[in-house]
């Protein structure tokens, strides 16, 4: 297949709740090995401003460290992958980029607002699809994302027109006036896209945006994203736990482990480095999923998100399923 180029809660797991850019540099980036902290940044003439950057992003609830010294970069206009087993600070990290959750330590930068004195400035430049649903299934579709369009501020005059063309994008027009609960896993999943595209964001960051739907309604949702981002150029920050999705449509991915950066790249790049690790002879070439585990282990220790982790996931995926 071609590729298309252009979740943490709680204790440092997928899915906590409370804060929230481009390219620095053409550098290639170079993959981490497992222990250390790759510098998801690049170094270079900086003619643009980056998407978001993170320096030194610190975040933890009581005792324990969910993000621990975070360096990212996400270039303008890329699909970039924020990829970890649960527990990696993923969501955490998603969330100060948003302004859902404040920025104790460190910086968090969007298109050059800073996220902690600019909220609103910041806020006015993104789109959000959170992994716990957020769709109203007693509303229609239609009425749906004008809540959203209300909530983004988007004037009278254009709403109309900004809700109509958030539709179009992903596909639900003829089902704008249905009731949200009538829909499908993957017509929801469309219909949340649409709430997030109605304010036009620069960024749109979509935390398991695939999470409990089949491979059909995957690859549909993934195709209006491409559609919409091949019109407007924006930026895509996503997390995922399909490393065939990260592998197809993300021009480059972080692994996360235990709240910090652990490799960079291409996947084509990471591949490549776990290759050189393993030595001539070590047999076929490694997967993207091969990376993953190679920098975070089974993911089955202790540290891999907690029971409230369990749930949401599986709630989430029981809904859209």
């Amino acid at each position: 297949m071609t590729r298309h180029t252009t979740g943490d809660k709680g204790p440092g797991g997928d899915g906590d709740t409370a804060a929230a850019g481009p390219d620095a540099g053409s550098a290639p980036a170079v993959p981490g090995g497992p222990g250390t902290q790759a510098a998801a940044t690049d170094t270079g003439a900086a003619s643009r401003t980056d998407a978001v950057t993170c320096t030194g992003l610190a975040y933890a609830f009581g005792d324990t460290t969910a993000v621990d010294g975070l360096e990212l970069s996400v270039r303008d206009g890329e699909v970039f992958g924020l990829l970890g087993p649960n527990g990696a600070g993923k969501t955490t990290a998603i969330r100060c980029i948003t302004t859902l959750l404040p920025v104790p330590a460190g910086t968090v930068g969007v298109f050059g607002h800073d996220a902690a004195r600019e909220r609103m400035a910041v806020r006015r430049l993104l789109g959000y699809v959170p992994q716990q649903l957020s769709a109203d299934s007693g509303l229609t579709g239609r009425e749906n994302v004008e809540l959203f369009a209300r909530v983004f501020d988007v004037s009278r005059r254009e709403r109309a027109a900004r809700v109509g063309q958030a539709l179009a994008a992903v596909d639900l027009v003829d089902a704008a006036d249905r009731l949200a609960k009538t829909y499908s896993g993957g017509m929801v999943r469309r219909l949340e896209l649409a709430q997030a595209l109605v304010s036009a964001p620069r960024l749109l960051l979509l935390d398991e945006p695939t999470i409990g739907l089949d491979p059909i309604a995957r690859t549909s949702v993934w195709e209006h994203i491409n559609a919409v981002r091949a019109a407007t150029g924006m930026t895509v920050l996503v997390t995922t736990h399909y490393m065939d999705e990260a592998d197809q449509y993300c021009d480059r991915v972080a692994l996360m482990h235990r709240g910090r950066v652990r490799a960079l790249g291409t996947p084509d790049e990471l591949r490549t480095g776990l290759a050189e690790r393993r030595g001539a002879g070590s047999g076929e070439r490694p997967t993207l999923e091969d990376v993953f585990r190679d920098i975070a282990g089974s993911g089955l220790d202790d540290k891999s998100g907690d029971f409230s982790d369990v749930r949401s996931t599986r709630r989430t995926a029981s809904r859209v399923g």
